[in-house]
C-alpha cells in the first residue's frame, strides 16, 4: 500500500473538496496500521438504462481507491430511484416504477464492471434495509432532521421561494441517502458537487448514530462535448460508453483542446506526470504532448476499457482512414450548433467562421469554393438538416466540422 501521502497525492486528483482533508489523512494513517482498508461508498439510482463518460467520473475515483487496496461499495439505489432524486430540479420528478428501477440496475452492474474490478467490489443495493424499514423506523428517521434544515437546501429554498410544490417524499431523499452511510458504515462517501447536501447529511446522521463520521469527497460535473454544460443525454452533448466504438472515437476526436485536459483528468489512468504533459501540450509549451496526438490517445484508451483493444484499434484506423480519403486534417475546428429546424449554408458558414459575412458566404459558393461533405456546393440558397454532423471546407485548407444538438 503507497504511503499516506501518496495515496493522497491520487485521491485529490480532480476533487473538488474534501470535508475534512486531515480526518481523511487520519483515517488512511489508521487502516495502514491496522491493516483494515477503508469503507469507500458511491451510489447511483438506475433512473436510466445507460451510463455516459459523466456518470464514470464517480467510478473511476473508486477504481483509484480500489486500486489503493481499499474496499468499493458500489450502491445502487432501487428504493431511492423509486423516490427520484431533486438534486437541481424545479419540479418534483416523475417516480419510477419497481419494474423500471431493477431493469437498469441490471444493466449498470454490467457496465460498471468495465471499469471496477468485479472480485473487489461489493455491489449493494439499498432496498436491502430500506424495505423491511418499518412506518415507525421511517418516521423515527424523518425526526432527525428539520423542515427548516432541508430548506437551506438551494434547490429548495429556490422552490419554496417560487412557490413550487415541493412533495414531502422528496424531503426522503437525503435522509434516506444519509441512512444508506449508517447502514454501510462508510468512512469515506463520493459524489457530484451537486450532492454535497445528501452527502453532508450522511455525516451528520452517522453522528448522531454514534459512528465515526464519513469523509465527504466531491468530484466535479463533467462538461460534454460542448465544454459548456454538464454533460447529459436531453443537451445531446454526451459520449455514451455503450455506444459503438467509431462512435466514442469520433466524438472524443471533435472535443476542444481545453476539454481535452479536464477529459484526461477525470476519465483516464495515466499517471501524473502524463497529465501534466497534456497540459503542458495545450499551452502550446515545447516539451508538451501534441494536443491531436494526445486526442488520438484518450480515445483509444477509451474506447479500449469499452470495448477491448481491437475494437479501439479498428476506430482509429477508420477515424484516420475516413478523413485521409477526403483530404480533411483530423484536427479541425469543432462547432456545436443548435438549431429548431434547417439552416440557411450561408448562415452555417459564418457561424463556423469559414465566412465574414453572408455575402461573402454566397460568392464563396457561387465561385465553387465550398464542399459540403465532401461534394461541391452550387446553391447559395440551401438550407441544411439540423440532424447530426458534417463537414465545411472553404477554399483548400479551411475546414470545420458542424455538430448539431437537439
Amino acid at each position: 500500500m503507497l504511503s499516506v501521502t501518496e495515496q493522497m497525492k491520487v485521491i485529490r486528483r480532480g476533487a473538488v473538496e474534501i470535508l475534512v482533508d486531515n480526518e481523511l489523512e487520519e483515517k488512511l494513517r489508521q487502516a495502514a496500521q491496522h491493516g483494515k482498508p477503508l469503507r469507500i461508498k458511491a451510489g447511483f439510482d438506475p433512473t436510466a438504462p445507460d451510463l455516459h463518460l459523466g456518470h464514470t467520473v464517480l467510478i473511476q475515483k473508486l477504481k483509484q481507491f480500489q486500486e489503493l487496496g481499499h474496499e468499493i461499495n458500489f450502491l445502487i439505489g432501487d428504493f431511492t430511484g423509486m423516490i427520484g432524486d431533486p438534486t437541481g430540479k424545479n419540479e418534483t420528478r416523475k417516480q419510477l416504477t419497481r419494474e423500471e428501477v431493477l431493469a437498469n440496475a441490471e444493466t449498470y452492474k454490467e457496465q460498471v464492471f468495465k471499469i471496477l474490478d468485479p472480485d473487489r467490489t461489493r455491489v449493494v443495493f439499498n432496498s436491502s434495509w430500506m424495505g423491511p424499514m418499518s412506518a415507525a423506523e421511517l418516521i423515527a428517521l424523518a425526526s432527525r432532521y428539520t423542515v427548516a434544515r432541508m430548506l437551506e437546501r438551494d434547490d429548495f429554498h429556490k422552490r419554496f421561494s417560487g412557490q413550487q410544490p415541493i412533495a414531502v417524499h422528496e424531503f426522503l431523499y437525503p435522509l434516506v441517502q444519509g441512512w444508506d452511510s449508517v447502514a454501510l458504515e462508510a468512512d469515506v462517501e463520493l459524489g457530484g458537487t451537486d450532492q454535497k447536501f445528501n452527502l453532508l447529511v450522511g455525516r451528520e446522521l452517522q453522528r448522531q448514530t454514534g459512528q465515526r463520521p464519513q469523509t465527504v469527497l466531491t468530484m466535479p460535473l463533467l462538461e460534454g462535448l460542448d465544454g459548456v454544460n454538464k454533460m447529459s443525454k436531453s443537451l445531446g452533448n454526451y459520449v455514451g460508453i455503450s455506444e459503438a466504438p467509431r462512435e466514442i472515437f469520433g466524438k472524443l476526436m471533435s472535443i476542444a483542446d481545453p476539454l481535452m485536459v479536464r477529459y484526461y483528468e477525470l476519465l483516464s489512468d495515466v499517471d501524473l506526470a502524463t497529465l501534466a504533459r497534456v497540459q503542458r501540450g495545450v499551452s502550446g509549451e515545447a516539451d508538451g504532448w501534441h494536443p491531436m496526438e494526445a486526442k488520438r490517445a484518450l480515445a483509444r484508451e477509451l474506447v479500449a476499457r469499452y470495448h477491448g483493444p481491437d475494437a479501439a484499434a479498428s476506430a482509429e484506423h477508420d477515424f484516420l482512414q475516413q478523413f485521409r480519403q477526403k483530404e480533411i486534417p483530423a484536427d479541425i475546428p469543432v462547432l456545436h450548433l443548435t438549431a429548431d429546424g434547417p439552416v440557411w449554408i450561408c448562415r452555417l458558414l459564418g457561424e463556423a467562421g469559414l465566412a465574414e459575412s453572408n455575402g461573402e458566404a454566397r460568392r464563396l459558393i457561387q465561385q465553387g469554393g465550398v464542399k459540403l461533405n465532401g461534394e461541391k456546393l452550387v446553391d447559395a440558397d440551401l438550407e441544411v438538416e439540423a440532424l447530426g454532423e458534417l463537414i465545411l471546407q472553404a477554399g483548400k485548407r479551411r475546414f470545420a466540422r458542424v455538430i448539431f444538438q437537439p
